[in-house]
């Protein structure tokens, strides 16, 4: 028996609409394969609507809010996350594949904890003092909003990363239009259902469809001000050069390869157990997924010793189910990708410890895979594969294992386990990647920032930081006479 679809609309100026085009595109179940949805397939036309209508409400409406106000609006919105939690990660787990269990409990409170975070960080915008910098004239600054920000969120935490995206955007006093990804774009329109009752007509817009026309429609138009993008890398750069025609801002998050590197005297049950975590949450399907082990010559033989069982013992199926943890991946192209990644590791001599084949049922899953390379240099081990697969290097010396967990072109994420505090510090230190966990891997807060470095994208989403992608400085000088 087939699942009944449901028809959507984008939500554009305070109304549900349909795209201009008139066409529509599936959104399918990746645990069973199966279409539960539609939603329109936007269009340039779509776009410059969404636009006029982001920018009448920043005019008219949003550009005069004060903080309160706006504080006010985005306390309401985490009261209605909060209060139609359990329905919202239901949808998303229906969306992506997600667990439910962990989608309740380890996604809703940090997004509703996001919304609250800013609306706070609203009412405490930096104002610097006033001062007399030449003789007769006094100046001040001005920390002011952009206009319409462009959001373009990815697929594999489709709510979570809207709020970081709006959260920030609409407490510095921007209208915004999200773009939620093509595959996965429930969760957001249902937001866009709460927030109508919340925010006024066109401070929030959901337009659905493809990167083409509608995301990179964003970010030509010479009326979005910023974009905002969370992505893969080659996207990342095809924004950066589209943004360029018209000097728009651009925050960029595109993706890592987190290296985890374990000296000889880690803790080797809490090793395991946080790679179980980092590794196979949401399949793998995160940016910061603790997919790179780089292992001590002294602990990695124990490491695997327990590492394989624990991985192979992992316990997928049904995305709904009491105690499974981990569900399919998101789709059957992303299941092609994360099968090519390993088979051509394969052929070139890596050794498949656990996994390393798909699930044959309906649906789009992969088994928990840990593989130890042939090479550093293997494609395995230096591209994001961005599936249930983990890999695991022996490191000779502490210099090797800070070449190896730098070598890549990411720099995201990176995880450092040692009881030696000087050593943990010292690798801090010297990591190149946005953010750096000592003996643990994974765990985020709202207060701290989040972003990347090299080519995992410049901008910070999370922490009072994320505000300073938002707004733009204005000198203001008087003359005293």
């Amino acid at each position: 028996m087939k699942t009944a679809t449901k028809r959507h609309q984008m939500f554009i100026g305070g109304r549900w609409v349909d795209s201009t085009g008139g066409e529509v595109q599936e959104v399918k179940n990746p645990a069973t394969g199966e279409p539960i949805a539609t939603v329109p397939k936007g269009t340039a036309e779509d776009v410059d609507r969404a636009v006029k209508a982001a920018r009448k409400a920043y005019d008219e409406v949003w550009l005069d809010s004060t903080p309160r106000e706006r504080s006010e609006h985005l306390l309401k919105l985490a009261d209605a996350i909060e209060a139609h939690g359990e329905e919202l990660a239901r949808i998303e787990s229906d969306n992506v594949g997600k667990p439910l269990a962990t989608t309740i409990s380890e996604e809703i409170p940090p997004i509703v904890d996001c919304f609250r975070f800013f609306a706070g960080a609203a009412r405490a915008l930096e104002g610097r003092a006033a001062g007399e910098y030449m003789k007769g004239f006094t100046s001040f600054i001005r920390r002011e909003s952009l206009g319409v920000v462009g959001s373009i969120a990815p697929w594999n935490y489709p709510l979570m990363m809207a709020a970081w995206k709006l959260g920030p955007a609409l407490a510095a006093g921007n209208t915004v239009i999200l773009k939620p990804s093509e595959w996965t774009p429930l969760t957001a329109l249902r937001f866009a259902e709460l927030a109508a009752d919340i925010l006024p007509e066109g401070v929030l817009n959901v337009i659905t469809g493809d990167g083409e026309p509608v995301g990179a429609g964003l970010v030509r138009h010479p009326g979005v001000a910023m974009v905002s993008l969370t992505g893969d890398v080659a996207t990342g750069k095809e924004v950066a050069r589209a943004a360029a025609s018209t000097l728009k801002r651009v925050h960029l998050e595109l993706g890592g390869k987190a290296p985890v590197v374990v000296f000889d005297d880690a803790d080797l049950e809490k090793v395991v157990e946080w790679i179980k975590i980092g590794g196979f949450f949401n399949a793998g399907q995160d940016c910061t997924a603790a997919t790179r082990v780089i292992a001590g010559p002294q602990i990695e033989e124990r490491l695997l010793a327990d590492l394989v069982p624990a991985i192979k013992g992992l316990k997928v199926g049904d995305p709904l189910a009491d105690g499974t943890e981990m569900g399919p991946l998101v789709s059957e192209e992303q299941l092609e990708r994360v099968s090519g990644f390993v088979d051509r590791a394969r052929k070139e001599g890596a050794e498949v410890l656990t996994g390393g084949a798909r699930i044959k049922k309906a649906g789009s899953w992969y088994e928990p895979t840990v593989v130890a390379p042939k090479s550093p240099d293997s494609e395995i081990v230096r591209k994001e594969v961005f599936g249930p697969v983990v890999t695991v290097q022996r490191f000779s010396d502490e210099e090797q294992a800070l070449a190896w967990a730098n070598s890549v072109d990411y720099g995201l994420a990176a995880s450092v386990w040692t009881r030696d505090v000087g050593r943990a510090l010292r690798m801090a230190r010297r990591l190149q990647f946005g953010t750096v966990w000592i003996n643990t891997h994974i765990p985020l807060v709202n207060e701290m920032p989040h972003g990347g470095y090299k080519q995992s994208g410049y901008g910070k989403d999370m922490s009072i930081y994320s505000l300073e992608e938002y707004t733009q400085i204005k000198h203001v000088m008087a003359s005293l006479d």
